[in-house]
Parts: C-alpha cells; structure tokens; sequence
C-alpha cells in the first residue's frame, strides 16, 4: 500500500524487537527487519507482519559490521525509498560471574560495546539520508535500566546502555530539528535473556521482582514495543529523551 509508511527495526526477529515489528506493522507501517543468525525466527515474523499487511524487507547483517550496515541501508533505499522510523534493538551481553570482575572476557567487552554502541551509531548514521526523505522521521534506541542504575547484568552491557543513553542525546542534538531520537530503558523482562541472567534462580527472582514492582508484574516485550510505537508516531515536542518502562521499580527502591 503506497500510503504506509516506513520502518527499520535491528533485531527484529526475537523479543522486543520482534513484537515492535508486530506492533508497527498493525500501526501501518511496512517493516525492514534486520537479524543476524535467526534466520528461521526472522522469516516467522516477517510472514506474520505480512498477514497484517505490512511489506517487509529481510536483512541478515551484524550491525557492528560498517560495509554490511551501507549495503543493507542500500537495499532499504532500493525498496523503500525512504524510512520514516528507525528502531535501533539490535543488541548482545557478555557472561560473567556476579561480582567476580576477573571472569569478564575482554573479547567479549569489545563484541558488546561494537554490537550495542557502535553499531546503534553505524545504522543511524547510515539511515540518516533516508531519514530526512520521511515524514516526522524519529529514531528510538534501546538502552536498559542498568545503563542508568546499576544492576546485576554484566559490566561491559551496563556500560554499553549507559554509553547509547548519551548517544541518544548527542544524535538528537546533531539530527534535530528534522530528525526526533529518544531511547527507552526496559527493565527486568520476562522471557530468554533473563533466563540467560538468572539461571536456576529465574522464577525465584522474577516473581520477587514482581511484587516489589507498583504494578504487580515484570514487564513483557509487548509492553516496550508499545511505548517505542508511540515515541514515534507521537510525542512530536520530545527528543533526547530516555523512556524508563519497568512498571515503576526504579522509582519506588
């Protein structure tokens, strides 16, 4: 349909970013996924989103990879001609043992400050051109509650989330006045990547986390790929901003 609009989401084929794929595609827009190895779990998204009339454009690439990153802007521009959003979700963690500094890989550190960090910039920067070919075009970045509060998640990804909090605000201020960039900093999430985290101890922790938490419950990808959906379809005065979605946690400890 030639009057929706145009999206890009990085990793869009699991979690998060496949719910904001979802959620864009029922709000009216026709979707560019990115993934990296989910190939299978990419192609079962995109094909969902196609039920809900959305065209959509796969794209494998690591985003911290500079040339794939052109190439894939490329083929956006090729098929799209121009986006309108841009959901940078692509992202990674690194492993270590809670409180044991001498447990981080440095190879590791690198690999989530490239994929977090410098990969968030790689993808704005390219889709820029586009961007400014798009109409109220916004960007929405995805930071984490340990990027501003500390946490039990690994230090290289607090600091990756702390780093795109900043980054956020630089690119709004170098993109405004046509291009809006907020973030927003999910909290503890039900689902893989807290399984991954917590272990033996997920259900446990979860369900104290839960009723410590003003609205009696952890929070579920649907619940961020709403608010990344409205950072971009409304909110037109906001920019530089950091939308923290955890339920009121951070607020009330």
């Amino acid at each position: 349909m030639a009057d929706r609009k145009k999206a890009l989401v990085t990793g869009g084929a699991t979690g998060i970013g496949r719910s904001t794929v979802l959620a864009l595609a029922r709000a009216g827009y026709d979707v560019a996924l990115n993934y990296n190895s989910s190939e299978e779990d990419a192609q079962a998204t995109a094909e969902q989103a196609r039920a809900l009339d959305a065209r959509t454009l796969l794209l494998q690439g690591d985003v911290s990879d500079e040339r794939r990153v052109r190439e894939m802007l490329t083929a956006v521009g090729a098929e799209f001609g121009s986006l309108d959003a841009l959901v940078n979700n692509a992202g990674t963690t690194a492993s270590w043992k809670i409180g044991d500094l001498e447990t981080l890989d440095l190879g590791e550190w690198d690999r989530t400050f490239a994929v977090n960090v410098r990969g968030t910039f790689q993808v704005t920067r390219a889709a820029v051109p586009l961007l400014a070919k798009g109409c109220d075009p916004s960007v929405v970045n995805m930071a984490s509650i340990v990027g501003l509060r500390p946490g039990q998640q690994p230090p290289p990804y607090a600091a990756s989330k702390a780093a795109v909090v900043n980054l956020t605000r630089t690119l709004a201020w170098n993109l405004g006045p046509k291009i809006r960039v907020n973030a927003v900093a999910p909290g503890w999430m039900e689902g893989d990547w807290m399984q991954r985290m917590l272990g033996d101890k997920y259900t446990e922790a979860m369900g104290r986390r839960a009723k410590m938490t003003p609205l009696r419950r952890c929070l579920v990808p649907d619940d961020v790929a709403e608010t990344i959906v409205n950072l971009l379809t409304s909110n037109r005065f906001v920019t530089g901003e950091v939308v923290v979605i955890d339920g009121g946690f951070s607020s009330s400890t």
